[in-house]
């Protein structure tokens, strides 16, 4: 155990982060603002403490699976910028950058939260595909839930574009909102020794043991779950998780327009 660790244990005995905050609280500010790209469809800029990243939703007119001929489709990627860490390279996408993706890609899904049945233009033949890219600004700690809320935000943002007689029309966007019933919000709770913490700095989460990333729906309800570190969590620990990650998410939430 080097320096850097013991440090933060110390913090950890008297139930702090290593900026001061109480374990349980988020940094600030906290941002969420709408409408920042005029080419996307939708779009978010969302900022917790000084993590930055931003969420851009295209929408494009193509072919439906075979085995879902009455459904739209939704595509989520993430990308960790150079420019936000001096650990993050140009490249193929990151093992990390692939699990943000992931994990807010299964909670919108599991949650149902898109009315993928009414993103269908002809069965069979044409359907609208929702793509949400996520990026990276200034990556300072807890991605996951900073990607989760400004894809979001972006979705509830987004609006179709000009689609007429076959013919998209991207400079043209029309009142058409994107048919949202569930709205999920991630919240990653972090263990360290016998700690439980949400928002950790970039040290805190180097040095954690497990996470936990708890999606849950406007009501309360989980909808999805992920867990990541190499330790093993109990039963005690996953309730307590459970209940963190749903509060948290209320929280979260009403930064949402």
């Amino acid at each position: 155990m080097d320096n850097a660790h013991k440090f933060i244990l110390k913090f950890l005995d008297k139930d702090l982060h290593l900026d001061g905050r109480k374990l349980l609280d988020y940094r600030q500010p906290i941002k969420v603002e709408t409408g920042i790209s005029k080419t996307a469809e939708g779009s978010a800029r969302v900022q917790i403490g000084n993590t930055i990243v931003m969420a851009g939703v295209k929408m494009e007119v193509g072919t439906p699976y075979p085995d879902t001929p009455d459904e739209g489709g939704l595509v989520i990627n993430a990308e960790f910028y150079p420019l936000s860490s001096d650990k993050f390279e140009a490249g193929p996408p990151r093992i990390d950058s692939i699990e943000l993706a992931r994990i807010v890609d299964r909670g919108i899904r599991e949650a149902k939260s898109i009315d993928v049945k009414k993103l269908c233009i002809k069965e069979g033949e044409k359907n609208w595909t929702v793509t949400v890219d996520v990026v990276s600004i200034n990556a300072d700690g807890n991605l996951i839930d900073a990607a989760g809320l400004a894809a979001l935000a972006a979705l509830k943002d987004a609006r179709f574009p000009a689609y007429e007689d076959g013919k998209l029309d991207y400079k043209e966007k029309t009142n058409k909102k994107l048919p949202l019933v569930r709205e999920p919000l991630p919240v990653t709770v972090f263990k360290i020794g016998n700690k439980l913490m949400v928002d950790p700095t970039p040290k805190e989460e180097e040095i954690a043991e497990a996470r936990l990333t708890v999606t849950t729906t406007e009501d309360g309800k989980l909808c999805s779950l992920q867990k990541g570190g190499n330790e093993a969590l109990s039963l005690e620990d996953l309730e307590q998780m459970f209940e963190i990650g749903i509060k948290k998410g209320a929280e979260l939430r009403k930064y949402l327009k």
